[in-house]
């Protein structure tokens, strides 16, 4: 798969792996169209795209908001006709503890990890099955094997995300449309950075956005990294639970 002359959505752009993207993509002779709710920073990003011939179409959007997702939808479709890769990357974590362990978290957290997702697909099924073919590209993570204390929200939330996807790409297998599922480790970022515990082969968004995008033009069923991450993640969700659990329950003393 290349990007070449197809229209390209990524949510999620203002920072980060999108803002990386988003980069990345301006230098492939594509059309793109950049969601997120901080509009000031995707106009900023625009501008700096149009200096690699890029015009990008910029979209205010809360993923979490079913009617926002409908309205940039229509938006996207009117500028470009449609979308033929949608890169669904928006997300959002918090520390919770049972200290401070408050539901809104949990509807922002889902709200954007997994019902950002799922109301984008709502958008573009229509679409797709019309031209039987079309790209979905869903950000989960590496977190989503176990129940790790503190990201429970955030855990279970991207867990959500990759059986939600798994069980769509074998739904749509059928219909020529194709369903990836990403799975980082850590990556820097704006949200990373405000974790106060160690991120082992914690990796620049830049070089994230290269091995996402890498992985789609192999049209990749999922493309998971760093390796180091994901055979440590392996071991974990091998672990009987009440081992895990000690060894959860044992770094929590330790603080």
């Amino acid at each position: 798969m290349n990007f070449a002359n197809k229209t390209v959505l990524i949510t999620g752009a203002s920072s980060g792996i999108g803002e990386a993207l988003a980069r990345n993509l301006s230098k492939e002779n594509c059309r793109l169209a950049l969601a997120a709710r901080r509009i000031a920073l995707l106009e900023k990003l625009s501008g700096e795209l149009k200096l690699n011939g890029c015009d990008p179409l910029v979209v205010k959007c809360d993923v979490s908001k079913k009617e926002d997702v409908s309205a940039a939808y229509r938006q996207i479709k009117n500028k470009f006709g449609g979308i033929d890769i949608a890169i669904l990357n928006s997300g959002a974590g918090h520390k919770v503890t049972v200290d401070n362990y408050d539901s809104k978290f949990a509807e922002e957290i889902f709200g954007a990890n997994l019902f950002g997702i799922i109301y984008w697909v709502e958008q573009l099924l229509p679409e797709y099955f019309e031209k039987k073919k079309g790209t979905i590209v869903g950000i989960s993570s590496l977190a989503d094997n176990r129940g790790f204390s503190e990201s429970g929200f955030y855990s279970s939330s991207k867990a959500a995300v990759s059986i939600y996807l798994e069980g769509l790409r074998v739904e749509l297998n059928p219909y020529g449309i194709k369903v990836i599922t990403v799975k980082p480790g850590f990556i820097k970022t704006p949200m990373t950075d405000k974790n106060n515990f160690k991120m082992p082969f914690i990796m620049s968004p830049e070089k994230a956005a290269e091995i996402i995008l890498g992985g789609i033009k192999k049209e990749k069923r999922i493309i998971q990294f760093p390796w180091q991450t994901v055979f440590l993640s392996r071991l974990v969700g091998l672990l009987p639970g009440s081992i895990y659990e000690w060894l959860a329950g044992s770094r929590l003393v330790e603080k």
